[in-house]
């Protein structure tokens, strides 16, 4: 029996053990630099923009929260560890002309505004907090120029 116990708790702490370290190796898995790219857009019209998630996290302790979101009757219910999904599942409207006239419910739904709002308002709010900040908030600072073809 006393042996049957121990097979038992060494299952045991074998499955928690195989849960956190799940939960390190799927964190560890982010680039430390993504670019952003999303198949709404057939064609960009700007350079695509190069985020620096681990400078973001790490060195500017910009929490996961910040960015990653699912909401749930009107409050963020993501968690760090939750999956990741790419900001078009659920913000999946192009950019059209006239975007910034929609109603707001619309325009959350828009691609580059949920990023630009997201962003460059992060950005706007540090440029006021402290000017010397060097937080990008013009479109040629996040943007490089495209490539001619």
């Amino acid at each position: 029996m006393a042996k049957r116990w121990k097979v038992v708790v060494g299952v045991l702490v074998a499955f928690v053990a195989a849960i956190v370290c799940g939960a390190f190796v799927q964190a560890g898995d982010v680039p430390d630099v993504i670019t952003i790219n999303s198949s709404i857009y057939q064609q960009h019209t700007k350079g695509l923009v190069q985020f620096t998630h681990k400078k973001h996290a790490e060195d500017y302790k910009i929490a996961c929260t910040d960015c990653h979101h699912v909401y749930k009757d009107g409050k963020n219910v993501w968690k760090e560890g939750d999956p990741v999904d790419k900001c078009e599942k659920c913000h999946t409207d192009a950019t059209i002309k006239g975007e910034k006239k929609l109603p707001p419910e619309q325009q959350k739904l828009n691609l580059k505004l949920a990023f630009h709002n997201n962003c460059v308002g992060c950005h706007k709010k540090l440029k006021k907090e402290n000017k010397e900040t060097k937080a990008p908030t013009t479109c040629s600072k996040c943007h490089p120029k495209k490539k001619a073809q």
